[in-house]
């Protein structure tokens, strides 16, 4: 609890620096004398429902032709091979510099595709879209034109295609929308590490040369390469007001496999990059800031912990009412809470502003609830980061779904089952029902919402688990 409270508040100093931020903002282009030629990287395994989506988009970039070139890192092993060929065949007639890279293996999978196609790309920038990106004919000329001579990378906000396709969409946009707005633009602000979000960015090739190109050896490769970039002194610039649209998860299982990789690759690169952040020279905030990034996801373990740990406090606490002030004490840990309630009402202040009040309180009660249900199987991701259990990268499926009319169903892609983690998720909702009713055998009140919202989260991702799985 102390952890997460120490975290609530280092949540709470970027609300406070995204503030100043907006008060201060002045954003004024480099506006670059000539613009310098940009390869835009698309790495691609088994997308055959999105990709002519993304290469359209990427090929319609308001930018000089004679500047532009783009790469399909195609790793796929599906009828995706062939889509791709089709459609790069299609724009090659049309004269865009389009080519259609296959390596011989997948090795180091998305971080090797990256490398690989570095190692070969005319480009002084490179920019990076995931498949399930569709950006805007503005986003080079906005993002290239605000390099100045030691920024590193230039990222943007992520938009959501599908934000209002059912109560998970909104959950994950709700989310999201907290990072994009109050922690990277927080973090810019007091002058500490932001990080390269995997897609919707433009890299300087340069600084990615001197940090020592992409690297596998994490499952976010993206945080890994932002934070030795960093630390070799290259500036990140975060862009709030240029937003790069994508297409979020609809079904538990995908949500799980992305949640998944980046709450075990954050551990990983905590893992790997903590001891040169402390021995750096940068100012001690920066460090605090820097550590509590790195470990954001334990949050995960220590919110299980407590909430495993909970259920007994209920009996230990009754049969020795001596320890009734130190539980009391405890509850100064609520300040955590409100510091947690604040930092969302401002992220969804900024991002729905003509309906703040009826969007919040709809909203966050929901996402604190589903994130509790998520702890186990995050939780479990970020053990194995921490304790260095290797596995390989799983790409979370794209399904092409942006109308509330389309469905999933037929995607072969899906395969989920049911497997140990789901049926501890609907036994850990049994457990804490215990919960509340020991609460209330004791006249113990003190934990009851807690307890209550537990349950619900956890039969919320067991219902949920089981319902992909029914349904595929």
């Amino acid at each position: 609890m102390l952890f997460i409270f120490m975290f609530s508040l280092g949540q709470l100093h970027l609300v406070v620096h995204y503030i100043r931020a907006k008060r201060s903002e002045v954003n004024t282009p480099t506006q670059l004398k000539e613009l310098p030629t940009v390869t835009v990287q698309l790495p691609i395994y088994n997308e055959k429902y999105v990709v002519n989506r993304l290469i359209d988009a990427v090929a319609a970039f308001d930018y000089p032709k004679d500047k532009l070139e783009i790469q399909l890192l195609d790793d796929s092993t599906d009828e995706t091979v062939d889509i791709i060929a089709q459609k790069v065949t299609e724009w090659k007639t049309k004269g865009l510099d389009i080519e259609h890279i296959r390596r011989p293996d997948r090795v180091g999978f998305k971080a090797g595709a990256l490398q690989y196609g570095m190692e070969i790309c005319k480009g002084e920038f490179i920019a990076i879209f995931d498949a399930d990106f569709v950006p805007t004919p503005d986003f080079l000329i906005k993002t290239v034109n605000q390099f100045e001579d030691n920024t590193g990378v230039v990222q943007t906000r992520w938009g959501h295609l599908n934000k209002d396709y059912s109560i998970l969409t909104e959950l994950q946009a709700f989310g999201l929308d907290a990072h994009f707005s109050i922690e990277q633009s927080g973090r810019s602000h007091a002058g500490s590490f932001i990080n390269f979000n995997g897609t919707g960015g433009v890299w300087r090739k340069q600084c990615i040369i001197d940090a020592g190109g992409w690297s596998a050896d994490t499952l976010t490769e993206d945080l890994d390469l932002s934070y030795r970039a960093q630390l070799k002194g290259w500036n990140f610039k975060y862009l709030e007001d240029c937003v790069a649209p994508a297409e979020l998860p609809v079904i538990m299982s995908a949500i799980k496999s992305q949640q998944y990789r980046w709450n075990k690759g954050a551990a990983e690169t905590a893992r790997k990059n903590l001891w040169e952040v402390l021995r750096s020279k940068i100012k001690f905030s920066s460090k605090v800031h820097a550590v509590f990034h790195l470990f954001n996801s334990s949050v995960f373990v220590c919110l299980l912990l407590a909430s495993i740990l909970s259920i007994p406090m209920l009996f230990i606490k009754d049969a020795n009412p001596k320890l009734e002030l130190i539980f009391d004490l405890g509850s100064i840990f609520l300040l955590g809470f409100f510091s947690i309630a604040f930092f969302y009402w401002v992220a969804s202040k900024q991002t729905n502003p003509m309906n703040t009040k009826r969007h919040f309180f709809r909203i966050f009660p929901m996402f604190l609830t589903v994130s509790m249900g998520l702890s186990l199987h995050n939780g479990l991701a970020v053990l194995e980061g921490l304790f260095g259990f290797k596995s390989d990268f799983i790409r979370t499926p794209k399904f092409n779904i942006v109308n509330k009319t389309d469905s999933w169903k037929n995607n072969t892609y899906v395969k989920p089952k049911i497997n140990l983690l789901i049926i501890l998720e609907g036994l850990l909702s049994l457990y804490f029902v215990g919960g509340v009713a020991a609460g209330i055998m004791l006249n113990d009140w003190g934990l009851m919402v807690f307890h209550i919202m537990l349950a619900l989260g956890f039969a919320t991702v067991f219902y949920q688990s089981v319902k992909t799985i029914s349904h595929a």
